[in-house]
């Protein structure tokens, strides 16, 4: 007599399956620079628009290149004193919560820790050579930016 699984199972074991071959297949570099402001949430008040948006660029920055755990749990509490440092403690704490629930790089969002990078990067210190094409992405990041303004 044949055994049948549940359906839940056959669904949970495709998917670990998907998702164990995609990290197996990891490869790829860094995409360019790109930021959403303040991912889903305002980047500033009703009378200052973009107050804190600032700060959100560079927690975009730092999630876009992404590294180790220690290096996100620091970028997101750097979000929240500098949301702080505007009067807004309230709104930091917040944006905190939400940065440490929805950032983690397991989601597949285009905000996830190390979204710069292939899906399922996760924590991973950068290498030097890692480093240097962070500062070249962001290099050409902040000439584009000065050439669209002008």
């Amino acid at each position: 007599m044949e055994k049948s699984f549940p359906c839940w199972y056959r669904f949970l074991a495709t998917t670990l399956t998907i998702l164990t071959l995609n990290a197996c297949a990891y490869t790829g570099g860094l995409k360019a620079f790109t930021t959403d402001g303040c991912s889903y949430f305002p980047d500033g008040t009703n009378d200052h628009k973009d107050l804190w948006l600032r700060c959100c660029l560079e927690h975009d920055i730092t999630y876009w290149h992404g590294g180790t755990y220690k290096e996100r749990l620091a970028a997101d509490l750097a979000l929240r004193e500098c949301v702080r440092d505007f009067g807004e403690p309230v709104t930091a704490q917040i944006m905190l919560g939400g940065v440490r629930v929805g950032g983690s790089p397991y989601w597949p969002t285009q905000f996830r820790w190390g979204y710069g990078w292939p899906y399922l990067r996760s924590y991973k210190k950068l290498t030097s050579e890692e480093l240097k094409l962070v500062a070249e992405k962001l290099r050409q990041y902040r000439q584009n930016q000065k050439e669209n303004k002008q």
